[in-house]
């Protein structure tokens, strides 16, 4: 079974560079304290990567 990662957006991305916004609207987050479940790959791990300021990421089985 593949590993799934949860992802929430715990800060705001008003005022951030328009790279980083976009990159929370692609992972779906668009209000804070919203999450989402997506797959574990290396494309996911790097748009995280990009706003782990802004993220709390879980481990889902």
């Amino acid at each position: 079974m593949a590993l799934k990662l949860k992802v929430t957006l715990v800060r705001s991305a008003i005022s951030r560079p328009e790279v980083q916004r976009r990159t929370v609207k692609a992972l779906g987050l668009t209000k804070l304290n919203k999450s989402r479940v997506l797959p574990d790959n290396l494309a996911v791990r790097g748009m995280i990567r990009s706003v782990s300021h802004l993220v709390q990421v879980e481990v889902v089985e």
